[in-house]
């Protein structure tokens, strides 16, 4: 793990207790080549006062990267069924839910609704339960889904380097692989009694996946967990790892913060919407080039004001249960939604701030 985090937690301590307004003024000023000492400045309390200044900044860059253009992608949840009892998951093991994985002709019934919307980029998700959701099943799903969408992600349990090769090879185009929090202690502590207790397993396997020749992987932290500004560091350093090692694949950071569920979890450390606008304007500084993803867990008024600090890829009409487009059969969600606008009213509001709305993934054509 030392090639990935060369600064530990108290270093990071230290660094934020240290950085001060001259620092802060610095960044402004620079162009490139943004560090991780810049990122922690970023996120200090010192920069508070100067977020105006730096969500221009941030801006400026987005537009710059990618344009006046939001991507636009849509959930597809195909089993809430998990082995793993997370504390803070609506899916967990010991939950009394409704539990469900979808057969075919079911996810061929739910990939024509969400297609009806429009969408072309489509993430396939589900509880981690490999004796159901098995390599077969994934690549039928696949074979189904690659009829109807440009773009396929996945967002499963972790994989090794063949099997991931074999999805890429059926195609997959994104993995979305969270680590969840990067200090130890608290990720042991939510993940008890549970597969996914092994934390550098799962640390490896967004690697594995990069090695597999999958073309975007998608990194974060679930904010509530632990001190938002300590995991974000340690996130920052993952993701420059991964960008310096892995060139080839297209580096994308999503910070989903912790929605009710049936679980009744309750986060553990508050992350304000000031915080989460922060964060933001942090990544898209120091991270010109990587995709960051806002998911409907957001509230639409929040979502519609955090597209100008540099996001780039947002859900639309999600649904978190299996069948929850088009199937009238009540499951249980993995949690509830905030943003619960149609994908048509999202791409309205956002054609008002003279943001576009793509919902194919041209990349995939252009081969890029």
């Amino acid at each position: 793990m030392n090639d990935i985090f060369f600064l530990d937690e108290s270093s990071i301590k230290t660094k934020l207790k240290n950085v001060c307004d001259s620092d802060i003024i610095k960044i402004l000023k620079k162009t490139a080549n943004f560090t991780i000492d810049d990122f922690i400045a970023l996120i200090s309390e010192p920069a508070e006062k100067y977020l105006e200044e730096l969500a221009q900044k941030a801006l400026s860059i987005k537009i710059q990267r990618f344009g006046k253009t939001i991507k636009f992608y849509c959930p597809l949840y195909v089993s809430n069924k998990c082995i793993n009892n997370c504390l803070y998951c609506g899916f967990k093991a010991t939950n009394f839910a409704r539990r469900k994985t979808l057969n075919f002709a079911e996810i061929e019934s739910e990939a024509l609704k969400i297609k009806e919307f429009g969408f072309d980029n489509i993430l396939i998700v589900s509880g981690e339960q490999p004796d159901e959701i098995t390599m077969d099943y994934l690549l039928k799903t696949i074979e189904i889904l690659i009829k109807y969408f440009s773009y396929i992600g996945i967002e499963i349990y972790p994989l090794s380097e063949s099997e991931y090769k074999a999805l890429s090879n059926a195609g997959v185009d994104g993995l979305t692989l969270y680590q969840e929090t990067y200090n130890l202690e608290i990720y042991k502590e939510m993940h008890k009694y549970s597969q996914k207790q092994n934390f550098n397993y799962r640390l490896a396997a967004i690697e594995n996946g990069a090695k597999a020749g999958i073309k975007e992987l998608t990194l974060g932290i679930l904010l509530g967990l632990y001190d938002w500004r300590i995991d974000s560091v340690f996130l920052a350093q993952h993701a420059k790892y991964l960008i310096k090692k892995y060139w080839r694949s297209h580096i994308n950071i999503s910070f989903p913060r912790i929605r009710p569920s049936v679980s009744d979890f309750q986060p553990r450390y508050p992350v304000s919407d000031k915080n989460l606008a922060q964060l933001i304007i942090a990544l898209r500084i120091v991270f010109q080039d990587a995709g960051l993803n806002l998911s409907t867990r957001e509230p639409a008024a929040l979502r519609d004001n955090l597209v100008n600090l540099g996001i780039t890829h947002l859900s639309a009409g999600s649904k978190t249960n299996p069948g929850g487009y088009n199937i009238n059969d009540r499951t249980e969600e993995q949690f509830k939604i905030s943003d619960e606008r149609s994908p048509y009213e999202i791409a309205d509001t956002l054609k008002s701030k003279n943001i576009d709305v793509v919902w194919k993934d041209w990349d995939k054509y252009l081969k890029i």
